[in-house]
């Protein structure tokens, strides 16, 4: 048998090159604990050079995250910590660590950046002046609800046909909006309880099937040994629906449009709730991914924000509204591009309930 020529004198890209080229920070280490590889990426996030990385303690180089590390060979994650580099500032990233398979004792440290497009558990504590802006929109919009209660009334009164029935319309329409506005102003605390995500879910599959995504096949791709999550059910399943609406939304101009429903357990992952306090395990995570084009780069850092949208006929409150809900069940809820092809995925992370 002759030997197989090098990938690279064939014009494809050997295991040097693809390793250089991927898209995020990666260190591979050996069994000893010791830095064997570092990709360009990791370089630049690091501050030095491979040729100085490589044979040193990975520890020394990148000190690992204040977490618990899996035992069970699964590897483990840490969302949003702060490692203090050799060179350089401190770093602020994700920090997912995976065994490689086939090669024991090996391992992969990926290094994401924690971009603003996610949104932490902790970022739900609010100052005084924020405190201050809610309480006024509550207030607002009572006081303005009340006024246009009596304009409706007194438009039916009128009984005046097609000009009464566009002044009513407008009413209720301006009326839906404060009603959702004033979601936002509810500072009470979600009252969580252990429950199964599963029937939560076919339940909203189920009301996206029967209405607004009639026609689309909704796939799942569910793990089935998942734990109960610690969860408000109600805000749960208005918080997928709301994804499978925007999902809906996304793929409408697209030919061969697809929403899948995913869910899986993060071994190891945690976030950060606030200096001094301990980290809190989020491995219950929920995915809504859909093949559509994806929100406009200007827009992803903004998305979770009031009043943002990419459509234009969009309100920019479905969105702002789940990451307000995920955040009270002390949940992340975070945007990607993903795959090959590329999807958008809307991954929602949220705590296990307590044993």
């Amino acid at each position: 048998m002759q030997p197989r020529p090098d990938a690279t004198r064939l014009g494809r890209p050997g295991f040097g090159a693809l390793f250089a080229a991927l898209p995020v920070a990666v260190v591979v280490v050996d069994p000893d604990d010791r830095i064997a590889h570092a990709n360009g990426l990791a370089e630049q996030l690091l501050n030095l050079s491979e040729r100085l990385m490589v044979g040193q303690p990975v520890n020394a180089i990148l000190p690992p995250p204040d977490a618990p590390r899996s035992r069970d060979g699964h590897g483990f994650a840490v969302y949003d910590t702060v490692i203090a580099t050799p060179r350089g500032p401190k770093i602020r990233v994700d920090f997912v660590e995976a065994q490689i398979p086939d090669h024991p004792g090996w391992r992969a440290i990926t290094l994401h950046s924690a971009g603003p497009s996610r949104r932490l558990a902790h970022s739900s504590e609010r100052g005084p002046g924020a405190r201050a802006a809610i309480g006024a929109a509550a207030m607002l919009a009572h006081e303005i609800k009340n006024p246009l209660s009596g304009i409706r009334g007194a438009a039916q009164l009128l009984n005046g046909g097609e000009l009464t029935t566009l002044i009513t319309t407008e009413v209720d329409r301006i009326a839906a909006l404060i009603d959702r506005m004033q979601d936002f102003s509810d500072t009470r605390p979600l009252p969580l309880a252990s429950e199964n995500i599963y029937p939560l879910l076919t339940h909203a599959r189920g009301v996206a099937s029967a209405g607004f995504a009639r026609g689309i096949a909704i796939e799942e791709r569910f793990d089935p040994s998942l734990p109960p999550a610690r969860i408000n059910r109600d805000a749960l399943l208005q918080i997928v629906i709301n994804l499978l609406k925007n999902a809906r939304e996304a793929v409408r101009a697209v030919r061969n449009p697809r929403i899948i429903l995913t869910t899986a357990y993060r071994h190891g992952m945690s976030i950060s709730t606030g200096e001094g306090r301990t980290r809190l395990p989020l491995p219950i995570e929920i995915c809504v991914i859909d093949n559509g084009p994806g929100v406009p780069p200007d827009l992803a850092d903004h998305m979770f924000d009031p009043f943002v949208s990419g459509r234009r006929e969009g309100q920019g409150l479905g969105l702002a509204l789940v990451d307000k809900l995920v955040r009270d069940m002390s949940g992340i809820v975070q945007y990607a591009r993903e795959g090959s092809p590329e999807m958008t995925v809307l991954r929602l992370l949220l705590p296990r309930a307590i044993a």
